[in-house]
């Protein structure tokens, strides 16, 4: 019975620090600046603009006065953000790594990808 409960004890430990490894890191991992570049599926829809985000604790915010970004980045790296300028709004969502990042977005009448990259 004792060893039974050894051995239990044993495997929960064991179990313990193998989640604290496999413990995503802090959204704060992701804070700094990034460059999002934006394409679209469309070619009636504008594509290839570059927008300049900063990212804070997890809250993304816009670096840019012409464009309003808002949204934030989970533990594990995925993204939630909305970007305004002017009536125009694009909903996207994706992952971030430590350097680099990709996902999709969509707005009212186009849609596409974006990727980032750490600066």
């Amino acid at each position: 019975m004792a060893h039974s409960r050894k051995i239990a004890l044993v495997a929960g430990v064991m179990l313990l620090a193998g989640s604290a490894i496999a413990t995503p890191a802090a959204a704060s991992t992701f804070d700094g600046s990034w460059n999002v570049q934006i394409a679209s599926n469309n070619a009636a829809c504008p594509s290839g603009a570059t927008v300049l985000i900063g990212i804070s604790n997890g809250q993304i915010a816009s670096n840019n006065a012409s464009v309003t970004a808002s949204g934030r980045v989970a533990d594990a790296g995925t993204v939630s953000v909305t970007l305004s300028s002017g009536l125009k709004r694009a909903v996207g969502d994706g992952r971030l790594t430590a350097a680099t990042g990709s996902g999709t977005w969509h707005g009212a009448m186009c849609s596409g990808t974006w990727t980032a990259q750490r600066i």
